[in-house]
């Protein structure tokens, strides 16, 4: 039987998930695990254990050679990469939670646990306590993932499950989620949609075996959604949620979005409310499988950052099995989406250029929406030249190809 090695800990950051993860390994006797330092901002903040367990002084963690995992849960993403960087460049294993640290330095971070030969953990990066990234990481090895979708953003689920439950306006869902604490004072990261597009740039990589930058993927927040589109949700029975998602081609390229979409009851991340995560994949073998689980909040969190200590104490690794694999060349724009665009009375017709096919016009007051089909390539430029426009999906993307695909792969088995 394989001994747990002991973990020594330097902790950076001791908010609600530092704070959180404090109080989960006083009660996990299972890991052999010694909080020995903690390193924090704030000198005069008043905290709820002793004094002598803090530092002001990164290096106080960094160069100490009896400290051998490096956990680090801070807000700053630069910072937060210098952390882990000079970490594995002292012998330190690292768990990080901070997703846009490792959307905007992917490459680095692979290339210095390749130089080190030590691990970087980060489960707790995407959907807290839901454990896809292990599970891509193993048991999607050698199945051949077509589609991978879901709701990873806690806060923005919180408030637009409001919006129906409650039928809140936007504004006042908000509010809410700021008084109990799911989102921040300034919620740009959750509402544009950064944060869910940061974490898809994980999933990516780990279901396909593709690094992207953030700026490639289309992504569209919350903050435009207004009161017609709430109408016409509740009108034909949808819900409305921030999905991430990306699917894979035929041509071993995947097209990726983050945006609104008009949910139906028929899935299952119609009833994935309040700050639940849930995430879907699609296999040719397994078939459709469903994840859901608490996706904010501090011991959720922790809880994957415990899972990470678990994992490291048999010295566990990212083999990042479909990136050496090589299955996925490049990001593909060549998808159609049926959309539901709104705007001013006066954007109806350059609208309408960029649409394959319009189905649908309504106009009320001075707002008009439009439904139809369009490529990707040019609900990306709409999005740039209207930045104002309400833009939502009504389908998750789709090829046909996959079918195909799919076809061919079992017949030839």
């Amino acid at each position: 039987m394989t001994e747990r090695k002991q973990l020594n800990i330097g902790l950076f950051g001791f908010g609600c998930v530092g704070f959180g993860l404090y109080q989960v390994l006083e009660k996990s006797a299972g890991i052999k695990a010694n909080l020995l330092k903690i390193c924090v901002k704030n000198k005069t903040k008043i905290r709820q254990i002793p004094a002598e367990n803090f530092t002001f002084i990164p290096d106080d963690i960094l160069d100490d050679p009896n400290i051998n995992v490096v956990i680090e849960l801070i807000d700053d993403s630069e910072a937060a990469f210098k952390i882990v960087k000079k970490a594995l460049l002292n012998g330190k294993a690292v768990i990080t939670a901070n997703k846009k640290m490792i959307a905007d330095h992917f490459l680095e971070i692979l290339e210095l646990q390749e130089q080190t030969n030590l691990p970087v953990l980060y489960e707790a990066a995407a959907c807290a306590s839901i454990p896809i990234i292990r599970n891509l990481e193993e048991y999607y090895d050698n199945d051949y993932l077509n589609r991978i979708e879901g709701i990873v953003n806690g806060s923005t689920n919180f408030i637009l499950s409001k919006t129906f439950e409650k039928g809140m306006s936007y504004a006042d869902a908000l509010s809410l989620a700021q008084e109990v604490g799911y989102a921040e004072s300034n919620p740009e990261l959750d509402v544009l949609g950064i944060d869910a597009c940061n974490k898809l740039i994980i999933l990516i990589a780990h279901a396909f075996g593709l690094v992207l930058r953030p700026e490639s993927i289309l992504t569209i927040g919350i903050d435009k959604i207004g009161d017609l589109e709430l109408r016409y949700a509740r009108e034909k029975g949808y819900k409305i949620k921030l999905i991430a998602q990306a699917i894979k081609h035929q041509s071993d390229t995947i097209s990726a979005t983050v945006a609104p979409q008009f949910v139906k009851n028929d899935s299952p991340l119609f009833s994935v409310d309040d700050v639940y995560n849930g995430v879907i994949t699609e296999t040719v073998f397994a078939d459709r499988q469903f994840f859901s689980g608490k996706g904010a909040g501090d011991f959720p969190t922790a809880s994957a950052v415990l899972s990470d200590m678990s994992a490291l104490s048999y010295d566990y690794k990212y083999e990042y099995r479909k990136l050496n694999q090589n299955l996925v060349t490049k990001l593909s724009d060549d998808v159609s989406l049926d959309v539901f665009v709104r705007g001013n009375n006066e954007d109806e017709t350059i609208f309408k250029s960029y649409f394959n096919v319009v189905k649908e016009l309504y106009k009320d007051g001075n707002n008009c929406y439009l439904i139809g089909s369009i490529e990707l390539v040019q609900l990306k430029k709409l999005s740039n030249d209207f930045p104002a426009a309400s833009i939502l999906l009504f389908d998750s993307l789709k090829s046909e190809e996959n079918k195909i695909e799919e076809l061919n792969l079992i017949n030839s088995i």
